[in-house]
Parts: C-alpha cells; sequence; structure tokens
C-alpha cells in the first residue's frame, strides 16, 4: 500500500509539474518585459507549484498593455482558469490592439460568461477572477486602467496614493455594471504596483 500511495504520488506530481512548464512558457518572458519595462519586478510564487494568479503583457506599436490577475481556485483549478484568462486576453487584444483597459475587461467577462456557460444559478460556480489591466501610451506618457476588485498603487515624491476599481469580479455576478476606466498622467520615477491579493493575504510567519 505504502509504494502503492507513493507511485500515485510521483505519477501526480509528475503531471503538475509538467503542467507548470506549460503555464509558464504562456507567461511573459523576462527578456520581453526587460525590454519594454527596465525597471520592473515581478514577484511570482505559486503556492501549489500551478497557479491561480497570472500576470500578461502585450506590446504595441504606440503602446503596451500590463496585467496582474487572481483567479478563483488555488491549485490546478486555479492554473485552468488563468491559462482561460490570458488565451482570452491574447485573442481580445489580436482582434482589438488598440482597445482600452475597461473595455477590455468588459470584453473579457463576457467571453468568460459565454465559455464557461455561466447563467447565474445560485448553485452554479462562480468561476472567474479579479484583476487590474493597464494600457500605457507611450508617446502621451498616460496610464490608463481599470480593475475588478484589485486595487492600483502609486507611489509618487515619497507618497502611496491608492486607486480603487470596480467591486465586482471578471465573471458573473449580482453587479454587473460595465467596468470604469481611469487614467493618470505619469511623471518622471512614478513608480506603479499592481497585485493579486496573494501577497497581502499572507497569514503567520515573518
Amino acid at each position: 500500500q505504502r509504494d502503492q500511495i507513493a507511485l500515485q504520488q510521483k505519477s501526480i506530481m509528475d503531471s503538475i509539474n509538467y503542467a507548470q512548464t506549460i503555464q509558464s512558457s504562456l507567461l511573459p518572458s523576462s527578456r520581453a518585459l526587460k525590454t519594454m519595462l527596465p525597471e520592473h519586478f515581478v514577484l511570482f510564487k505559486p503556492r501549489d507549484v500551478v497557479s491561480g494568479d497570472f500576470y500578461w503583457f502585450s506590446e504595441h506599436e504606440n503602446h503596451y498593455y500590463v496585467s496582474a490577475a487572481d483567479c478563483t481556485g488555488h491549485g490546478v483549478p486555479g492554473a485552468f482558469m488563468s491559462m482561460l484568462g490570458m488565451a482570452l486576453m491574447n485573442e481580445i487584444v489580436s482582434k482589438n490592439p488598440d482597445i482600452d483597459a475597461d473595455a477590455m475587461l468588459n470584453e473579457l467577462r463576457r467571453q468568460i460568461i459565454k465559455n464557461l456557460h455561466q447563467k447565474g444559478d445560485p448553485d452554479a460556480a462562480k468561476d472567474g477572477m479579479d484583476m487590474v489591466i493597464c494600457k500605457i501610451k507611450r508617446q502621451e506618457g498616460i496610464l490608463e486602467f481599470a480593475g475588478a476588485n484589485n486595487p492600483l498603487y502609486l507611489v509618487r515624491n515619497g507618497e502611496l496614493a491608492e486607486f480603487k476599481t470596480d467591486k465586482m469580479p471578471v465573471s458573473i455576478h449580482e453587479i454587473m455594471h460595465p467596468f470604469n476606466g481611469q487614467e493618470i498622467k505619469l511623471q518622471p520615477e512614478d513608480q506603479v504596483y499592481i497585485f493579486s491579493d496573494g501577497y497581502a493575504d499572507q497569514f503567520g510567519g515573518p
């Protein structure tokens, strides 16, 4: 029985580790991020090998998009949602490469509801994601963003400003208003932070 359990455990972990390789290949490469965002960092520490959180980047001629998202679920279920999210976002910008951040969130929500056949039944799963999408217009120095539940932080001249976003997820929900876009005129030395709640909600230990 011990050997059988060990064999099953090895088979499961081999499968999950291979799934991590596939998930990692969909995340933005560090080379692409370094080219566009020389001063940046990514803290990405999945709890269960594969991750329900993801970050996303898409470069275009006059602007680029950056996003950090937190999908429902951890481990394998969360990773399925993250891969669906990344695939849909890539599809949306390939069809509309100039889309605004709020319009992108609205379209992403519509696609998730459609693809997961979400009808709003009380007992049905409401899988989706919390996230912030930023659209940075290079020449104008403007940051457009929209968010679902998660905030955006801006540090300017040593002071922290929190920009709250819409209190609803990117999925079917009791509240289904259109997502609102916000705009910040960037200044030299501005620092912008987007994240899942995985960092702030840690408990125990240092």
